[in-house]
């Protein structure tokens, strides 16, 4: 893993909270995009090396609805950039980590993505992330 991508936020009304973000941030959205495979609907923000990704559902049964329903709204994930993403999720399956996908699919901002199972990483849900060429 070669940096902390993004920090994933779940919102419930992504216009008011990119501008809150803004404001916080002193830099302005520089990509919203829909995924329609996830029914989110996402923001990202630039921060040094880093992003800010807001998350939004689109649909009521939608994982990102599901967990603002059960947690409330808040940091929701860790995303870590990698050069190979599947040699990365060989690589964590042979270190006894369970992910949630185990091929990589497309996600926001062109990139590749696959997820690990919290249970496996004391609770935090992390992300694995690839640009796509």
């Amino acid at each position: 893993m070669r940096k902390i991508e993004h920090l994933g936020v779940a919102v419930t009304n992504l216009e008011e909270t990119i501008v809150l973000y803004e404001q916080l941030l002193n830099t302005p959205c520089y990509k919203i995009e829909e995924v329609g495979s996830e029914f989110v609907k996402t923001a990202f923000f630039r921060v040094g090396e880093s992003k800010i990704e807001l998350v939004a559902a689109t649909d009521p049964q939608s994982p990102i609805a599901k967990y603002i329903e059960k947690r409330g709204p808040g940091i929701h994930h860790v995303a870590f950039d990698v050069e190979d993403i599947e040699a990365e999720i060989t690589r964590l399956e042979a270190a006894g980590f369970q992910m949630i996908q185990r091929t990589p699919k497309e996600g926001a901002d062109n990139k590749l993505i696959a997820f690990l199972h919290p249970k496996s990483t004391n609770g935090m849900l992390v992300e694995l992330c690839q640009e796509r060429s």
